[in-house]
């Protein structure tokens, strides 16, 4: 009962605070339409505000009054924000860098992000009141670069899942729609980019967590390998967890102002400010004139077929492509179903302990969470006998094949599953070479957004996005089309092959979908960050010379 009464007790003061900020921020105008002043702000690239900071035709604190104004409707409308950085955010903002690459640009931050003097609990209460003592690595290298971190948006806590709830801050809704999700664990960010609160924002990925989202929400992002932005000194539920890297990774409101960020930070050395990253210049890609480029398109993760929508999205790019004299072919990489298994094993190889260690008694956790906890603590013999049930009983092997590694693991054990881990990744390897593929695509997810509490039924379903954490390939998504009722229905014929299927179709329905975002995903290898930027802005190109430009949500 102390548990409950502290925590209900941490929830409450939080909360508190964050309403008085919004409240003393809440202008009369607020009441009224977006200013003429603000939106000619608000629909500048960051490449512009930079300029025009830097020639003193735009004031800095003016560029974050308007941003703040905006982050604070899009919070009224979504419940995105969890700490608002007014303070700090004015006075970097006077004496901001205006000769770095980013001279004056709003910054938003997943709440994981640490800055000094203010909480990242991350939705977990008896983390509340314990604020950070020091910057982290990436925001001491975006205020030297000029930028001005200025707000921070909400997760789900243990951050493994794909909704954006919690007992400290509450439920970040879709802004396209607020019966659904906007996506995990950079859900708030996801949100607030794509209600037009921020241009640009910071998210990690450790099975999806910028992608997912991006999909979910309609914005863009490009999950970063190992090594290439900076991760330092910020929070995690899974401390020491590396079997599969956690890596921070950018997320925009658009492929133009994402491009520019990436280069910026990469400009800026990241390597002089956390020892975890490499040494690498930006190395612009140059699309070969002696070839066309080739792309691989993946439709299968092993699980869950694409849905619908999700497969027109992706026919619609490819049939782009092939229209403008690329060549796109259906490919068979190694079985993605081997390589989930062995990534789902090291990523929860403590038995999911750690993450949910900090959790109180009667504290909100996500529903997927609590159903793989409840695996996890089946008593061995139990567990393989519920794999035999749903193995030989049931037909379902895809599904009994992860039932049989629930359980936490040893040393020996997370040893041998790594190098089974490597050993995968050499598969993948040899078969990119040998197909000679520039890019693979394929989905994000198989389902666009889900509804609110779908991860419970949904939770198992995250393969087009957690497989190229295992091999630690570069991947990026972005919009390209949105639900239609009428065209994305599923055939009456339609019948789920395996539990974890039959999880994620229970959520998909296109009328309550219709009008949600749906992206592609664009692979490339290991560090190609600037080459994935580039197949994105050849699809983007392709897409608005056909007439299907993507359309965000207006200011």
């Amino acid at each position: 009962m102390f548990s409950y009464f502290a925590h209900r007790k941490a929830c409450r003061t939080k909360q508190d605070e964050r309403s008085a900020i919004v409240r003393n921020l809440w202008h009369p105008v607020m009441d009224k339409p977006v200013s003429q002043g603000d939106l000619d702000i608000l629909n500048k690239p960051i490449a512009q505000i930079v300029t025009e900071v830097k020639s003193d035709q735009l004031d800095p604190l003016d560029v974050l009054s308007t941003y703040t104004r905006k982050a604070l409707r899009a919070h009224v409308a979504t419940n995105c924000l969890t700490e608002i950085l007014v303070a700090s955010a004015r006075r970097y903002a006077k004496a901001c860098n205006k000769e770095g690459p980013l001279a004056g640009v709003p910054v938003s931050l997943k709440d994981t992000v640490s800055v000094e003097g203010y909480d990242n609990c991350i939705g977990y209460s008896s983390w509340v009141g314990k604020p950070a003592k020091r910057d982290s690595a990436l925001v001491r290298l975006l205020r030297d670069a000029g930028a001005v971190p200025f707000v921070k948006t909400n997760v789900p806590v243990t951050l493994l899942s794909f909704e954006s709830v919690n007992d400290v801050f509450g439920r970040t809704t879709n802004p396209h729609k607020n019966t659904h999700s906007p996506g995990g664990s950079t859900g708030g960010e996801a949100a607030l980019l794509a209600y037009g609160g921020s241009r640009i924002g910071i998210g990690t990925d450790v099975a999806g967590s910028v992608r997912v989202p991006a999909h979910y929400s309609g914005i863009y992002s490009v999950k970063a390998s190992t090594g290439r932005f900076p991760k330092v000194g910020n929070a995690t539920s899974i401390p020491g967890q590396e079997g599969i890297p956690a890596v921070v990774s950018p997320m925009a409101r658009t492929l133009e102002d994402l491009d520019y960020f990436w280069k910026a930070v990469v400009g800026m050395k990241p390597w002089m400010y956390d020892h975890t990253c490499h040494p690498i210049p930006w190395r612009p890609f140059t699309v070969p004139r002696d070839r066309p480029l080739r792309w691989g398109v993946m439709r299968s993760d092993g699980f869950v077929k694409i849905s619908p929508a999700c497969e027109r999205a992706l026919d619609t790019v490819v049939e782009a492509l092939r229209k403008h004299g690329h060549e796109v072919l259906d490919i068979l990489p190694p079985n993605p179903y081997d390589g989930i298994r062995i990534g789902s094993q090291l990523l929860l190889a403590d038995g999911t302990q750690i993450c949910t260690g900090p959790i109180r008694a009667f504290e909100f956790n996500d529903p997927g969470v609590i159903e793989a906890l409840r695996m996890m603590n089946l008593p061995t013999i139990l567990r393989k006998l519920y794999a035999f049930y749903i193995r030989y009983i049931k037909r379902d092997k895809v599904y009994a094949g992860l039932i049989d590694d629930f359980s936490v693991k040893s040393t020996k054990e997370s040893w041998n599953l790594i190098a089974q881990r490597e050993a995968y990744k050499n598969q993948w390897f040899e078969f990119w070479n040998k197909e000679q593929l520039d890019f693979v695509l394929t989905v994000p997810n198989s389902l666009p957004a889900v509804p609110h509490g779908g991860m419970k039924k949904g939770w198992r379903s995250c393969g087009y996005s957690f497989l190229f954490n295992i091999l630690d390939y570069t991947a990026g998504v972005m919009p390209v089309t949105k639900v239609d009722a009428a065209r994305d229905g599923l055939l009456p014929s339609f019948k789920s092959t395996n539990a974890i299927e039959a999880g994620a179709y229970a959520m998909y329905n296109a009328r309550d979908m219709h009008g949600l975002p749906v992206g592609i995903q664009v692979v490339g290898k290991r560090l190609e960050e600037e080459k994935v930027l580039e197949g994105m802005k050849i699809i983007e190109e392709l897409l608005r010379i056909e007439g299907k430009a993507y359309e965000l949500i207006p200011f």
